[in-house]
Order: structure tokens, then sequence, then C-alpha cells
């Protein structure tokens, strides 16, 4: 068992561990930590505990410090300067023709590197711009690449709920989100319906798997036959796992009943076509 305290570096960001001696550190405190990217400020964000050696992704390090007022100062000055310098970065890449998307920039609590985080295809050959940005900046600088989700976490925006991004404001980590949930939630399959603005599958899409993979295990499946009170022998055409309502074809006309109500369910999922399982190149491309 190894004592650890939780620290946070944003606002939802992921919760990294670190030994606390010989400091008495509580939820909320600031600290500064010493970590692969340098010296940063961050807050306690889980309280001092024991957790297995087996659950430590990696090596422990150390809580450097409580932070100081100096500290903070030092935080807030790199942040009104990394707000200034963006531009002046992107102009540089610009220059150089790259094809790659500045999404932020950050510098360390001891203003000794930069740190540059972009979107890319593909790899970028940039050890020349490397060397133009040094020669304007004055710092170490450090390029990151980052995929579409961690890209879109760090810029914030609205989603098409109308609500800020889950990753921006409380995802700590992003969860496997995948076409097959859409489709097990009889979503539009529409890239613009189900994409958030990164590009890839909404997470949201995976906040109600749960309540639709049980669901389906109790209700009847498109195809299948069943019962209800006006119709016997009928072919189920569409399901409302949230609602729980079947509808079925009667004759020419489609009826809607309680799930309660279904009866004597034949399952045809055997016979189903087993294309209607196959999702295309295109669409995989969105998880």
């Amino acid at each position: 068992m190894r004592k650890v305290v939780g620290v946070g570096f944003k606002d939802g960001g992921k919760i990294y561990w670190f030994n606390p001696d010989p400091f008495k550190l509580k939820v909320g405190s600031m600290v500064v930590v010493e970590t692969v990217r340098g010296l940063e400020l961050g807050k306690v964000v889980k309280p001092i505990q024991e957790i297995e050696d087996e659950k430590l992704e990696k090596e422990l390090k150390d809580v450097v410090r409580p932070a100081t007022e100096k500290d903070i100062r030092n935080f807030i000055a790199n942040e009104a300067k990394a707000e200034e310098d963006l531009p002046i970065i992107k102009n540089i890449i610009e220059e150089h023709k790259l094809d790659m998307k500045v999404v932020g920039i950050e510098y360390t609590l001891d203003g000794t590197k930069l740190l540059i985080y972009y979107n890319a295809e593909g790899r970028v050959d940039f050890r020349e711009l490397v060397k133009s940005l040094a020669a304007v900046m004055r710092v170490r600088i450090e390029l990151r690449q980052i995929g579409p989700r961690e890209g879109a976490k760090m810029m914030g925006g609205i989603g098409i709920c109308g609500r800020e991004l889950c990753c921006a404001k409380h995802l700590r980590e992003f969860d496997l989100v995948t076409m097959k949930m859409a489709k097990d939630q009889n979503m539009s399959l529409t890239a613009s319906k189900i994409t958030g603005l990164c590009g890839k599958l909404m997470c949201c899409i995976g906040y109600e798997e749960g309540v639709y993979a049980e669901a389906r295990k109790r209700l009847p499946d498109i195809g299948d036959i069943v019962d209800t009170p006006s119709c016997k022998g009928c072919e189920v055409v569409n399901v409302d796992f949230l609602r729980e309502i079947i509808s079925v074809k009667k004759d020419d006309n489609i009826e809607k009943c309680p799930a309660s109500d279904i009866k004597n369910v034949i399952s045809k999922s055997k016979k189903k076509d087993k294309n209607n399982d196959v999702i295309s190149d295109e669409l995989k491309d969105l998880e």
C-alpha cells in the first residue's frame, strides 16, 4: 500500500497520484508537483489515502511543496503570456506551411518550457519549426500531438444539446464509445447527428448504453413475431426502449402498445440479415 494524494491540473481533468509526505494536504489545497512536463501548479482533488501499488500507473512522484503566493502569481502570469504568444506561434507555424493545427499552449510553472498542443492527421516533421520557435520565444519548446477528443476538451465549446461540452466540464477520462452503441439505441447514423465538435461520436452516447443493453434483454427485437391484446402473430417494426413501447404491424396499420402487454414472443433474430450489423469504414472512423 502507498500513501497518495490526488491532484488535478484542469477543471474536469484527469486525476494524478502523488506522494504527499511530509505535507498535510487538504482537498482544495494548491500544490507544486514535478511532472513529465516540468514543474506544474495543481489542486488537491482527492484526499490523502492509501492505495495498492498495482493501481499506480506510473512511478509515484513527490509533491514538491504547497503552493506559495509567488507560485500562484507566476501561474497567472504564465497563462496571460500564453494567451499573448498564441497568435505569434500560429503565424510561425503558418510560415513553415505545416499541416497541423495548434489547439493550445502553456508554460511550465518556472517558465522555462513552452508546451504546444496540436492536432494533425499524420506525423509532422517539425524539426525546423522547433528551431524557429525557440529562436523567437527564447525557451525550450515541446510539441505534443493530441487526438480530436483531447483537442475539444482543451478548447471547450457548446454541444448540440446547448450545454457546455461534457469533456471540458466534467469528464476526467474518455470511455470507449462505439457505433454499435448508436445502433443499439436506434439513433440516426447520420454523422452530423451523432458526432460532437471533435468530429468523433458524442461521449453521451455511452451514458445510457447500460439502460439499453438491459432493455434489449427483456424486450422483443425488430422483426420478432408477437401477440398483443389486439393482434395475434404481428411483426415488431419498432422498439422505444426508454418508454418501453412496442410498435407492431397489423394488416396495413402500425399499432403501439406497452411492452408489458406483449405475449408469446417468437424471436426471428437468427433469421435476420447478418449485414444489418455491418458498419461502414466511414462510420467506424467516427469512433
